[in-house]
């Protein structure tokens, strides 16, 4: 834990401190799938796809072999974990395959990148985000799964992967900044505060919580461990956190350290929103990266509403993180942490939201 301003990590120049209005100008982030490209997650996909739905949840690289594209899909993975954060890859033909075929494809595509983690108590290795008619006042509820904006937050993995099958009627953008260049802008305005980030913090685990473990997790928004600046984060948890009685309320120096916090994150001089079209798949690295969504207007039409698919993933070339990511990663081992795993989880894979 940093106990004073002389104590904070070095200011970091690396490719991960961007800020967002050059990065729309740059978009080297932004690649395009080859028709080359494409007939290999095909040709992998429809063999898989005859298969049976048990087998999916287990995919490896051998059993999705992709000549071609895992040489690029490397290179990429690279980038987002080492470079600037974050990736997108255009023009997967999401509109010619069905449901099953889309999430065989995405899983396929993930195992080139990481092992899929489960994504909630249910052990779903494939994530639905769609709007559910739900509503994030309730504690169990998760934000992803309402049509409201989330605010930028962490997931609970190394990388965070979605593919958009359908773009809402208006909004639903995808938004991401750098927390290590809020790390910067901190030190530099209010060293002062940076500190409070340091100290471990309660986060609520709305309601999937692990052998053993509390209702929430406790860990400093910002690590510096092995020479990384390592980030995780999610607002409205830490406050509903409060609901316990065991936790106290925040102090005014925390609200304070928070609240600079997240009017950097929120700073247009500091993010960028994209929009995600059918067929891209967008891979965020959630160590230093926040990522959000805007809120959004759906289409009537239940065929065209919002749909994206979601994948957390563990790359075995993932960086070392601290002992105190266990509570909420199970293990800080490469490759073999993130996820939610609580008692009877089983991996599997829905191919319909619900």
């Amino acid at each position: 834990m940093t106990a004073s301003p002389a104590d904070l990590p070095p200011e970091i120049r690396d490719a991960s401190a961007w800020y967002g209005p050059a990065m729309l100008q740059d978009q080297s982030w932004l690649e395009h799938f080859t028709e080359t490209e494409i007939a290999e997650v095909e040709s992998a996909m429809h063999r898989i796809a005859a298969g049976p739905d048990a087998a999916v949840a287990r995919l490896t690289p051998a059993d999705f072999p992709l000549p071609g594209l895992a040489v690029r899909l490397g290179r990429v993975r690279d980038a987002v974990l080492s470079g600037r954060g974050f990736a997108l890859l255009r023009g997967l033909p999401v509109q010619r395959w069905t449901m099953r075929e889309a999430a065989i494809a995405f899983l396929g595509l993930g195992s080139h990148l990481g092992s899929a983690r489960s994504q909630n108590a249910r052990g779903h290795i494939l994530g639905h985000v769609k709007d559910m008619g739900l509503n994030s006042d309730d504690p169990n509820v998760r934000i992803y799964q309402t049509h409201e904006r989330q605010t930028f937050h962490t997931d609970s993995s190394d990388i965070v992967g979605l593919l958009c099958l359908q773009a809402a009627k208006s909004g639903g953008h995808s938004a991401l900044v750098s927390s290590v260049t809020i790390f910067n802008e901190m030190r530099r305005r209010r060293p002062d505060l940076l500190p409070h980030l340091f100290a471990p913090i309660e986060t609520d685990r709305r309601g999937e919580v692990p052998v053993g473990e509390k209702p929430y997790f406790t860990i400093p928004t910002y690590n510096w461990h092995a020479g990384h600046l390592s980030a995780i984060y999610q607002r409205q948890y830490i406050e509903s956190a409060r609901r316990f009685a065991d936790v106290p309320p925040l102090t005014p120096a925390q609200v304070e350290a928070y609240d600079l916090f997240d009017a950097l994150a929120n700073d247009p001089a500091l993010n960028f929103h994209m929009v995600l079209e059918p067929g891209d798949m967008q891979l965020v690295h959630n160590h230093t990266l926040l990522h959000d969504r805007t809120a959004f207007e759906d289409w009537t039409e239940p065929a065209k509403r919002r749909h994206l698919l979601r994948l957390w993933l563990a790359p075995k070339q993932a960086r070392p993180l601290s002992p105190v990511f266990a509570q909420r990663y199970g293990s800080v081992t490469p490759g073999d942490r993130g996820g939610i795993i609580v008692p009877g989880t089983q991996l599997t894979v829905p191919f319909e939201a619900g």
